[in-house]
């Protein structure tokens, strides 16, 4: 790896990748803000909407197989700058659509850039932390938490403004653009991963990895399903309306930003392992919160305790994973990315139909055995030395 290690490249490699986790949140809340202004714009009702949405699921199964060949053969630095270009550009592009043809070209862009960078700039993120000597991943993904925040609150008032999604898309992209044209070059160069010898593809999947990329799936399908779920739960199960509703899931994304920022003090006490366990732990414990008493103010305590339980679980899995003997980093990080995407993808549905066979109290139980479940995988976790 080239070196970084005078402080003042040190500020540069960790401002730069901060930077990188800001563009993909910030892009992401800014377009979630402005949903409904964009589906005007297109003409559909929710319904249609609601199908073409998952266009971006197309894009994201094209980044995974792009990303996992060129991962470790290509310079992370180099891949991550180009996703982030492709989030930046297409962003005003999907925020202006007033087609569904364009809507859905936007959409499943939208999901190859944004799935395409997730690798990358965790590699890099992985590369820092080991420069740096101490738990750095959960900053990093703090960074994403505070871009979604921003974005969306951004959004909210560019819609008070009345100012279109596109312009505002534009706008954002333009300042971001610029800040990574001025920080950007501060990205590490991941020269010995670069020249690691290829591996074949199934080489790639030690017995580590997958253990890894299992505790990650079971913490994206929680976190997928708390933030699809939280507001409905509180909203429609509990009858307290749509305001309760959306202050469920304010709540319970405050708590995962509150949690990534706490999270590397956390990692240096406790070590990843015994870190993840009490992490998963909790996530069971503040679902049994919610389903156990039925209440508004006993769910909104519940879901801020599954926040900070399942914050920083993929990033201490991305962590192991990226510092795996004779495993490359990028490489590492890849198969996070591909075990923990679908966890997201069936999180919504799968609570949603064990709601309809059973009730909106019961279906939040998948959570606690999520929990439990990857509490237990922890145990044969091994980190590895330095880490």
């Amino acid at each position: 790896m080239t070196s970084i290690a005078t402080p003042s490249a040190d500020l540069r490699a960790r401002l730069a990748v901060r930077l990188v986790f800001v563009i993909l949140g910030g892009t992401q809340g800014g377009w979630m803000a402005r949903i409904p202004a964009i589906r005007d714009q297109v003409g559909v009702d929710t319904a249609r909407w609601g199908l073409l949405s998952s266009s971006s699921a197309a894009g994201d199964l094209v980044a995974i197989a792009l990303i996992t060949m060129l991962i470790g053969r290509v310079s992370t630095r180099l891949l991550a700058l180009a996703a982030a270009s492709v989030v930046l550009l297409n962003g005003p592009v999907l925020a202006g659509a007033s087609s569904v043809p364009a809507l859905v070209l936007g959409l499943t862009v939208w999901g190859v850039g944004a799935t395409f960078l997730a690798t990358p700039v965790n590699a890099l993120a992985v590369a820092v932390e080991r420069v740096q000597g101490r738990p750095l991943m959960s900053g990093f993904h703090a960074c994403y938490s505070v871009g979604v925040l921003a974005g969306g609150a951004l959004g909210t008032l560019a819609a008070a403004a009345d100012i279109a999604p596109g312009v505002q898309m534009a706008i954002s992209s333009g300042v971001l653009g610029a800040l990574l044209l001025v920080l950007g070059a501060g990205l590490p160069q991941d020269a010995a991963v670069e020249k690691e010898q290829r591996r074949p593809l199934r080489n790639r999947f030690t017995p580590q990895l997958v253990l890894l990329a299992a505790i990650a799936f079971l913490g994206s399908f929680v976190e997928g399903a708390a933030s699809q779920w939280s507001s409905v739960y509180t909203a429609d199960y509990l009858g307290e309306g749509a305001a309760l509703g959306a202050a469920t899931y304010t709540s319970f994304s405050v708590a995962i930003l509150a949690g990534r920022l706490m999270g590397d003090r956390c990692v240096a006490r406790l070590g990843r392992r015994a870190f993840l366990r009490v992490s998963l732990l909790t996530v069971a414990a503040g679902v049994t919160v919610v389903v156990v008493h039925p209440d508004v103010w006993l769910a909104v305590a519940g879901f801020v305790v599954v926040g900070l339980g399942v914050a920083c679980v993929l990033p201490a899995a991305i962590a192991l994973a990226g510092r795996q003997p004779d495993v490359p980093a990028g490489e590492g990080v890849s198969v996070i990315t591909i075990g923990q995407w679908p966890g997201f993808l069936l999180a919504g549905p799968a609570v949603g139909l064990l709601a309809e066979a059973t009730s909106l109290r019961v279906a939040p139980a998948a959570l606690i055995v999520a929990g439990i479940c990857a509490a237990v995988l922890v145990r044969w976790v091994a980190v590895p030395p330095g880490t």
